[in-house]
């Protein structure tokens, strides 16, 4: 994804931070943005970690950015290690394997 060059662009989810609501291997279009929502599933970057770009569930605007988790109860490689990220693009839906929108954040209190 490489700085979003375009307006919008797939990218491919890689590893089990967003599980159930996405799996690895799902594949999504994304909006370049920088301003994003609540319960938003964003492509994100952390100052902390700029090399790193993750997808995750804004949860609160925070100084500095955006505090956003993944939806997985187990992995957190997300906010709770990086601290705030900066949002660079919102997810507008997966178009593989499953088309469609993406559900409401799963019942874990996000």
């Amino acid at each position: 994804m490489q700085g979003l060059p375009r307006r919008w662009t797939h990218v491919r989810v890689t590893g089990p931070s967003m599980s159930p609501t996405l799996k690895d291997g799902d594949r999504l279009l994304v909006a370049r943005a920088d301003r994003a929502r609540p319960g938003e599933v964003v492509i994100a970057r952390f100052p902390a970690r700029p090399e790193l770009l993750v997808v995750k569930r804004c949860v609160r605007e925070v100084p500095g950015g955006w505090w956003v988790e993944g939806d997985s109860a187990v992995v957190h490689s997300d906010s709770r290690t990086f601290g705030p990220a900066v949002v660079v693009g919102r997810v507008l839906a997966r178009v593989y394997p499953r088309p469609g929108r993406l559900p409401a954040a799963p019942a874990t209190g996000l």
